[in-house]
């Protein structure tokens, strides 16, 4: 999945300085190229991101790709998306929900 003007992507590599130490919650997408479910979240999470950006961070992180974040943070299974407050898990999502219920999920990180 390209990167868009409003979703980032995270590899192993800058996943401490992108996505632990940013000063705003950031959602973090764990996908991978052959997940169908996580290529139905994708124009879900573009969408929130271009709507919230100010308040959140949408991160895509290719378990295939980075695997030593995604075995670090145990994901088991795909789509998974966890949102990092100050360097910690404060929500996880497991599989790909409509939009209106992902909103649900991110109220609190998005107002």
């Amino acid at each position: 999945m390209a990167d868009s003007p409003n979703v980032i992507t995270v590899t192993d590599a800058d996943f401490e300085e992108k996505v632990l130490r940013s000063d705003k919650p950031v959602l973090v997408d764990f996908w991978a190229e052959w997940c169908g479910p996580c290529r139905q979240v994708a124009p879900i999470l573009e969408a929130i991101a271009k709507e919230h950006g100010d308040r959140i961070t949408i991160a895509k992180l290719n378990v295939d790709q980075n695997p030593d974040t995604a075995v670090a943070y145990n994901v088991t299974g795909i789509p998974l998306m966890n949102v990092y407050v100050k360097g910690e898990v404060a929500t996880s999502i497991k599989g790909a929900k409509p939009r209106r219920l992902l909103e649900q999920d991110l109220a609190d990180y998005i107002g």
